[in-house]
């Protein structure tokens, strides 16, 4: 049945490409962009996605092709860069991508409290979004989007039908199949009528995309660690520019470039570094030994590196909180404590536990790959077991609070080898609805440290008694903060209240005297 299926989809998009060549390109070959064409021919994915969002009727993707190409030669979708949008857009933070929901999915923010409706900069900003998505869909081909089209603190002047019915066919007609669902969060009343002809917009399918949440409901599409404070999250990123915002998980590097498999084996430069270590608490003996030891080429043994890796741990003191998923439990289960650049102390620890009865296979990805080598990277873990892994950043190089990590890990037949060839394999076949992913925040302790997350048994000295009174002491600042808030948020609503009921009666008193006079 799978095979059929198979079948008949290579023969729909195979029709697709050569109808599309014979009716349209021959006659239109001038509206559309070459590279796209040529993309169309080789990227079976692609076809696939404008197939699956006409239902498979190949009459109607041709159409949506056509147009969906014509936009793009007009926009110059394939050459939009960052120079191509005007830096104050960049700067403004209204259009962006950063963190996931509670599906794995990207989030692309839209603030619309930044949005003033103006003809002048309408095609900047239809620019602005073309650039954030096309910049996605190049690198997490056929991946979903969530849409976070954040209302709160809006007001009458930053309605704009025209751009909205923009962002719209940028999912239903230029990017098919990459809508997850559109959080409309803290919608005024006042749009109401708005968006009853938006749903008119999005055709009776697509309307049941559209999720309007409150602040209390919004965490049921996206977890608090990946939430502003205004939505009643814990999110601690501030939008600036530049950099560009970005959470693209790739494999770490180590410091002469990409390590092989992932994680073959250190630098000659750390092993070096680790022997000097050593060699002031061994004897002479055992030093020519190690010696010989560290200008051997050849690649250690899977055994060998994970004794290495224990007798390094017995100085680092592991993480207490745990994220308990499916396949492993993962220490810290938020955030990675680094220290500053002052204490010296830049190393830190993720400990994975398997809670399944099969092996699981591993790999840690980060969105500064440039900044971190990561010890083991991709590997795996024996059923019940726990493996550490060492994090730590390249020479002179700065811990943002704006970098990610990524797990990935996915359970193994138990007739699966675990080398470095085999796992490499393994990820390139294992469907993506069987990986669990779960990701960590860095976090840089300037001062003190907690013991729990610090690799240095004297790193932290504070008393219990401290700890407490600065944790109440937290906690009444937060409450503060959130009656503040609370406050705020009223003042907005009575303002915004006042300006409606002002409209209406500026109508009824216009219709009043038109009344009156004719």
């Amino acid at each position: 049945m799978a095979e059929c299926h198979t079948q008949n989809k290579a023969k729909l998009v195979s029709e697709t490409r050569r109808r599309f060549e014979a009716d349209y390109v021959t006659d239109k070959s001038d509206k559309y962009d070459p590279r796209d064409v040529e993309r169309l021919q080789q990227d079976d994915n692609w076809v696939e996605s404008y197939l699956f969002w006409r239902h498979h009727n190949v009459d109607e993707t041709l159409k949506m092709l056509d147009e969906s190409f014509q936009w793009r030669k007009e926009m110059s979708v394939n050459d939009l860069t960052e120079s191509s949008i005007p830096r104050w857009l960049l700067e403004i933070g209204g259009i962006y991508l950063h963190g996931y929901d509670k599906e794995g999915n990207k989030l692309f923010w839209i603030r619309v409290k930044y949005h003033i409706k103006d003809h002048k900069t309408t095609l900047d900003k239809k620019k602005l979004i073309a650039f954030w998505l096309e910049r996605y869909a190049k690198r997490e081909n056929g991946k979903p989007v969530t849409v976070m089209f954040d209302l709160s603190e809006t007001g009458i002047n930053s309605i704009d039908m025209d751009f909205v019915r923009f962002i719209i066919n940028c999912f239903k007609v230029y990017y098919p199949k990459y809508l997850s669902k559109m959080v409309i969060f803290d919608m005024p009343w006042i749009m109401n009528a708005a968006f009853k002809i938006v749903k008119s917009w999005l055709g009776p399918e697509a309307v049941s995309l559209l999720k309007f949440a409150s602040k209390n409901e919004v965490q049921d599409y996206v977890s608090v660690e990946y939430l502003p404070p205004h939505m009643g999250g814990t999110d601690p990123f501030k939008y600036s520019y530049p950099p560009l915002v970005d959470d693209d998980f790739q494999t770490p590097l180590c410091e002469n470039g990409p390590i092989a498999s992932e994680d073959e084996a250190s630098s000659k430069e750390d092993l070096e570094s680790d022997g000097k270590e050593t060699l002031e608490t061994i004897s002479s003996e055992e030093q020519t030994a190690l010696l010989k030891k560290i200008n051997v080429t050849e690649h250690t043994s899977k055994a060998e590196e994970n004794e290495k890796v224990d007798s390094k741990m017995k100085a680092f003191k592991k993480p207490l909180s745990v994220f308990k998923g499916p396949l492993l439990h993962i220490s810290p289960a938020e955030e990675l404590y680094f220290g500053s650049t002052e204490s010296g102390e830049k190393k830190t620890l993720i400990v994975l536990t398997n809670v399944t009865k099969n092996i699981v296979a591993f790999k840690v990805r980060t969105t500064a790959p440039e900044k971190y080598r990561v010890k083991p990277s991709n590997s795996s873990c024996d059923p019940g077991a726990s493996v550490d892994i060492v994090v730590s950043p390249h020479g002179g190089l700065t811990v943002s609070a704006q970098d990610r990590f990524l797990i990935m890990a996915a359970e193994m037949e138990q007739s699966s080898g675990t080398g470095p060839a085999e796992l490499t394999q393994f990820w390139k076949e294992v469907p993506r609805n069987k990986v669990m992913e779960h990701r960590l925040r860095c976090h840089i302790v300037e001062s003190s440290k907690p013991t729990t997350l610090t690799l240095k048994d004297n790193a932290f000295n504070m008393s219990d008694k401290t700890s407490e009174d600065l944790y109440l002491q937290l906690n009444r600042l937060l409450e503060s903060n959130r009656k503040l808030e609370d406050q705020v948020q009223r003042c907005i609503w009575f303002q915004q209240l006042l300006l409606s009921l002002t409209m209406l009666l500026l109508a009824f008193v216009v219709s009043f005297f038109y009344l009156l006079y004719t």
